[in-house]
């Protein structure tokens, strides 16, 4: 891997892929934490739908077709951490697929045209979202757990701010948040660095605006309790707990890591085997940490039947008590084990360029650091069981839990 910083400070991550593909992604910190105290929510996502509608000198058909021409693959997508814009190509047509793109987000128009049109079509798509069950669950934890953050409320954002976003406040978004200097892109393909950088220099480089800086971000501890919410439309019951991880530093996720890997992923896992091996009262059950700037916690979630919820919630609980105070579980060998496994998960992840290429961009972005892809993974097994148990008892206190059952 290698980086560059254009003069504008845009900044290129290059990464050596060899094949006939090229895949890039352009990242900003422009999702929905930038809304917060500004904008109304929804804001960021809007603007992600909109800013292909039409740039200075192409229409939005023109796009459509030329993206369609080019691309395997494209898409956008916003996140509350960051907005990225990627796409996978044949390399013959790298340089095409990267001027499009840097014209729709250099250049677009935000044209009153098809603009109530387009809000329409994310309160469709905001009524899909709601029927994902497993989102729906996480949503209304995360409503549930917090007073203050923006996570509290969904990415895409509520009904009543989607009807109210104005065309001004997206234009007045994209002006703040899509500036070089808070803009990285990461490219993957068999080209050499050179060539590459060459091309990013020739679409971007001219590119220069002002840049003020992004949210400032507050720490807020998840509100202990149970969250119950009765449905009609389910089947079962879901059950998620979530603890807040804002004040752990970057060897405690490390080590938080290792102990997630052990107690939540696969079927070889402790919640797993108590859970579904032993007592057989869900079909689905995990742990994941989410570690990105603003969105910071660890996840148990599980899916079970109405009449076992109060169990599954008892032995997952016990669980937790109990390898809160295990020692000798985290061995040496164990930590060793868990952290090749880690490591193999990990780059299977990014076996798909794409993919990589939306790691390193974010990465850069949210932490200004896009070697951490690569170096959060490494020397895990120097870890101690120590180090393991002490974040343990630091993160596994006062759970916000959410259950969604059926009426």
């Amino acid at each position: 891997m290698k980086k560059i910083t254009l003069e504008n400070g845009m900044k290129l991550i290059y990464e050596h892929r060899e094949g006939d593909l090229s895949s890039f992604c352009i990242a900003f910190n422009g999702g929905a934490l930038e809304e917060t105290g500004t904008f109304k929510l929804g804001t960021a996502h809007a603007v992600e739908h909109m800013i292909s509608k039409g740039t200075k000198s192409r229409s939005e058909e023109e796009i459509n077709k030329i993206c369609s021409e080019i691309f395997g693959f494209e898409n956008a997508m916003t996140n509350f951490s960051y907005v990225i814009y990627y796409g996978t190509c044949l390399s013959e047509d790298f340089e095409k697929g990267l001027e499009i793109y840097s014209d729709i987000i250099l250049n677009p128009t935000f044209p009153e045209k098809g603009f109530k049109e387009e809000m329409n079509i994310i309160l469709e798509e905001l009524k899909e979202w709601k029927d994902d069950i497993y989102q729906y669950c996480e949503d209304s934890l995360l409503y549930n757990a917090f007073s203050s953050k923006r996570i509290k409320n969904r990415i895409i954002g509520t009904e009543e701010d989607i009807k109210n976003i104005t065309l001004e406040e997206i234009k007045a978004f994209y002006n703040n948040y899509y500036s070089p200097e808070n803009c990285s892109i990461a490219v993957c393909s068999s080209f050499d660095l050179e060539y590459i950088s060459k091309i990013v220099n020739k679409f971007f480089s001219k590119w220069n605006k002002s840049f003020h800086g992004i949210v400032n971000i507050t720490n807020e501890k998840n509100k202990e309790g149970v969250f119950i919410e009765k449905l009609r439309d389910i089947k079962g019951a879901k059950i998620q707990y979530i603890f807040s991880i804002d004040e752990l530093n970057e060897e405690e996720c490390r080590a938080l890591n290792l102990f997630n890997s052990a107690f939540g992923e696969g079927t070889n896992s402790i919640i797993f085997d108590e859970i579904r091996t032993k007592n057989a009262l869900a079909y689905d059950v995990k742990s994941y940490i989410k570690n990105e700037r603003g969105v910071k916690n660890f996840i148990i979630s599980m899916g079970t039947s109405a009449e076992n919820v109060d169990k599954a919630i008892n032995l997952t609980d016990k669980k937790i008590r109990e390898i809160k105070n295990r020692k000798g579980y985290f061995s040496k060998e164990k930590i060793k084990i868990l952290s090749k496994n880690i490591k193999l998960k990990r780059q299977l992840k990014l076996e798909r360029a794409i993919q990589l290429c939306k790691e390193l961009s974010t990465y850069e972005i949210m932490y200004d650091n896009a070697e951490r892809l690569y170096k959060e993974v490494e020397g895990l097994e120097n870890i101690s069981e120590e180090k393991v148990i002490e974040v343990m008892n630091k993160v596994l206190n006062n759970p916000s839990i959410q259950v969604l059952t059926s009426k």
